[in-house]
């Protein structure tokens, strides 16, 4: 039963975090680029004050990593966004029913489990306009509350910079 149990916390861990995808050009040497911005006309699909949290966690964590944000720059940041709505299907049903010499029947009643979840869909692209145009992506889908307070979501930007962050510079094999 205790092993049970920490499968399940394990799995509700596991499920709540964020999915991430990388994709890269296999030909680009990743140490040559030391500054970068952000294109100037970005439609990120973020609200104004989101967009701006998470501006604000990218530059914390390129800055820390070493980059410089300069108007001229060796690579630019292109951000996209989409909200999707997944609809919990889970439910329980709960049945009564009855036999009796050849009688018989039921009923059937669906409990839902859980709510809709919000999820979000974030692609975040490096692109070198001089040369090789979009080297690096990475596109995170990971779930969020939109009536949480603006702290919590500048925590949640952070977090989730930091994950898809972890994998900069990819690990090229050669």
């Amino acid at each position: 039963m205790k092993a049970f149990k920490s499968l399940f916390i394990l799995f509700l861990l596991s499920s709540c975090g964020a999915v991430i995808n990388y994709d890269y050009e296999k030909s680009t040497d990743f140490s040559q680029y030391k500054t970068y911005n952000y294109f100037d006309d970005m439609q990120t699909g973020l609200s104004e004050l989101d967009t701006k949290r998470l501006i604000r966690a990218i530059d914390a964590k390129l800055q820390s990593m070493g980059f410089e944000r300069t108007n001229n720059a060796d690579f630019y940041i292109d951000i996209q966004s989409q909200d999707i709505m997944n609809r919990t299907n889970s439910n329980v049903g709960v049945g009564v029913g009855g036999t009796g010499s050849n009688v018989g029947g039921g009923v059937s009643v669906g409990i839902p489990l859980g709510t809709n979840q919000n999820t979000r869909e974030l692609v975040i692209e490096f692109v070198d306009d001089s040369k090789l145009g979009m080297f690096w992506q990475a596109i995170a889908e990971s779930s969020y509350r939109p009536d949480a307070t603006p702290e919590k979501r500048e925590l949640d930007f952070k977090n989730l910079v930091e994950r898809i962050f972890s994998a900069y510079p990819p690990k090229t094999q050669n």
